[in-house]
């Protein structure tokens, strides 16, 4: 179904489709509309989702963390100085192997005080063991929101996402996207996979503790863990890009070549400024020259050997 969509309602349209049971949110500039417009959604009876309106953005990752904990899919939404706020509780979210979903728009961190984009916010939290989705347009925000519950999820990684959208560029300005139904995105994320969790552990009368003090013995071990699977993404990041394409017709990977196979110099991007740089890209190839562009849509994890295999032709690379 095609429908005229900003990227916040996109984000926002996902997330009913998607249905969590808890979505925990503090507004912020321009993030506020996702969780608003999702608010709506819960008071009108459209999902089933707990919303939790909390007194900032580090409550609200708590929220989701005490959430997912507990065995619930668990979602929010921030930006900018909400997303800094929210720091400590990224690492503790990763660590503890929490699939939460965050859509992030993306916004200069202050000062001065700028509402507008850049990737400062998400690229801050590069290291704090999140994977990071970045968004072109409006489609590929409400389409890697969806993957992102099944990457999420997936046994070999249980990792947190962020999904980005550019704040204002996408998330205040109208595009033409495909939207699936609710029963295709059902049918597609499934039903989350089994996964020790307190309540279950109090169920079955085998308690466990999450987030106890680990000392050098075990630490170690812990943190190994979180990192292979950040690797194992590597392999399940893709194949899920490409049953998705293989269902819904728009396929995904760690990036996009344009027009790069046969270019002498290239720009490397992300978000919607590779859609400038496709026009320039195409006006340039008209005057003769062999320019090309890389989109990175995955940032972490970073698909470094990738990377180098399709850019190591390049006599000049670019990197914005």
């Amino acid at each position: 179904m095609k429908v005229a969509k900003t990227a916040n309602e996109a984000f926002a349209e996902a997330m009913r489709q998607i249905d969590p049971d808890v979505v925990a949110a503090y507004p912020i500039t321009p993030a506020t509309e996702i969780v608003q417009i999702f608010s709506q959604f819960v008071a009108d009876g459209l999902v089933k989702t707990e919303f939790v309106a909390v007194e900032s953005e580090h409550s609200a990752m708590s929220a989701c963390i005490g959430a997912s904990a507990s065995g619930a899919r668990a979602m929010t939404g921030t930006s900018s100085q909400g997303l800094a706020l929210m720091w400590e509780m990224l690492y503790i979210a990763s660590a503890l192997r929490l699939p939460i979903i965050m859509a992030v728009v993306n916004r200069a961190l202050s000062a001065p005080i700028n509402i507008h984009c850049d990737h400062s916010d998400t690229l801050g939290a590069r290291d704090s063991g999140w994977i990071q989705i970045y968004s072109e347009n409006v489609q590929e925000t409400y389409d890697n929101v969806i993957q992102a519950v099944r990457i999420a999820e997936h046994p070999d990684v249980k990792l947190p996402v962020m999904v980005t959208t550019d704040g204002f560029i996408l998330s205040h300005c109208l595009e033409t996207m495909d939207m699936l139904t609710d029963e295709e995105v059902k049918e597609f994320i499934g039903n989350p996979p089994e996964r020790e969790n307190l309540l279950k552990s109090i169920e079955e009368g085998k308690p466990i503790t999450i987030g106890a003090l680990d000392l050098q013995d075990y630490y170690f071990e812990h943190k190994r863990q979180q990192s292979e699977a950040m690797k194992n993404a590597l392999k399940v990041i893709p194949q899920i890009g490409k049953e998705f394409g293989e269902k819904f017709g728009r396929s995904y990977d760690f990036f996009e070549k344009y027009n790069l196979d046969d270019a002498e110099v290239g720009i490397v991007v992300m978000g919607s400024t590779a859609g400038t740089g496709k026009e320039i890209v195409d006006e340039m190839r008209k005057e003769g020259k062999k320019v090309g562009l890389l989109k990175l849509r995955v940032f972490r994890p970073f698909p470094f050997n990738q990377l180098s295999e399709v850019l190591s032709h390049l006599k000049v690379v670019g990197v914005m």
